[in-house]
């Protein structure tokens, strides 16, 4: 019976053994997620540089990975321990992870959607939207984190958790597909079509830089005011750490009196960090895309023929879903400045 009850799971190891090998594999990864969260939010901690709007919302993020990924090192340090978290004796202990497990998943897209909305409402000169958001940004903290523990909650009455190899989760794929998986990439394509727009709208700006020549001396304190306060907002709303970052089109202009070299010389420095901006856009939603393609894939996999993957297949699987605490240090810490904030650090020392 016991045998038979680990095959109907198919997401889980059919052996003792093969468990054991997948937890010591997602343990490793596990704590690599848990280590590049950590270092988000002691980057947070340590510099007022990284304390802007975005980047609070980035520290929110950062807590839930770090969350994500410790609920990952309970349940596999349980199992290479030889306490199997699916075993009876372990049974509370499995429904608490299980909750986690799913709080901490879905809350990730939550946030990431979340920040997405926010850059665009700031980036897009939602003036009136930007300042509400940046005023009651207590509420944003909470919709994660409420609409989270709401699903997994339901998910404990109405399916309850049970063990999958290395944790505990919704023992059915067809469930974790409709639940997790389907929703999820729903949030995908709506952030990939919000930093598409907010490209567009960047890269436009770039382009209006690349018209300026020196004539635009003669008129600048009218024409490239609104453009650098462009490149202002965007470059401080991603980099810097003021509380309340500059909406889209604010920003002093650029006196009348100056030269035609100083006028050239303004154009060409947010000519390039436009550019950069515009193709840093892009990177988020293409990171998420990567991360859930193999594990959706094998959902939909098992769910259709019935049969479980192999277990290096189960193990890479699984360990897409624990990496995401690593990949958010990449894409929000060393993509954006937390990287130069600590070389910056210890260059001077």
């Amino acid at each position: 019976m016991a045998a038979l009850a680990v095959r109907t799971v198919l997401s889980a190891p059919l052996t003792r053994e093969g468990n054991k090998i997948q937890s010591k594999a997602i343990l490793a990864v596990s704590i690599l997620s848990a280590v590049g969260a950590a270092w988000m939010i002691v980057s947070f901690m340590v510099f007022k540089a990284l304390r802007s709007f975005r980047h609070q919302l980035i520290l929110g993020l950062a807590i839930s990975d770090f969350c994500m990924a410790a609920n990952f090192c309970l349940s596999t340090g349980l199992n290479v321990s030889g306490r199997m978290i699916g075993d009876p004796a372990q049974d509370k202990v499995c429904s608490f992870n299980g909750f986690m497990t799913q709080v901490f998943v879905i809350q990730t897209d939550y946030w990431v959607l979340t920040i997405a909305a926010c850059t665009f409402l700031i980036l897009a000169n939602y003036r009136k939207q930007s300042m509400w958001i940046q005023d009651h940004r207590i509420y944003l903290w909470c919709i994660p984190w409420v609409f989270s523990s709401l699903w997994a909650g339901l998910g404990l009455g109405l399916a309850g958790y049970d063990d999958i190899g290395a944790w505990c989760w919704f023992t059915s794929d067809k469930v974790r597909l409709l639940v997790n998986f389907l929703p999820r990439w729903v949030i995908i394509a709506i952030i990939l079509c919000i930093y598409t727009r907010l490209y567009f709208i960047i890269y436009r700006a770039h382009s209006r830089f690349s018209e300026l020549d020196a004539e635009v001396a003669a008129d600048i304190g009218t024409g490239s005011g609104a453009l650098e306060g462009t490149l202002r907002s965007s470059t401080e709303l991603l980099d810097s750490g003021g509380s309340k970052p500059a909406t889209v089109g604010e920003g002093a202009s650029v006196g009348q009196g100056e030269n035609v070299d100083v006028a050239r010389g303004s154009v060409a420095k947010p000519n390039s960090e436009l550019k950069r901006i515009a193709g840093k856009m892009m990177i988020y939603p293409l990171v998420y895309m990567l991360i859930w393609v193999i594990p959706t894939s094998i959902r939909i996999y098992q769910s259709v023929s019935g049969q479980s993957a192999p277990l290096a297949v189960a193990t890479v699987d699984k360990a897409c879903i624990v990496v995401q605490g690593f990949a958010d240090a990449i894409v929000y810490g060393v993509n954006e400045s937390s990287l130069a904030a600590w070389r910056d650090r210890f260059s001077r020392r």
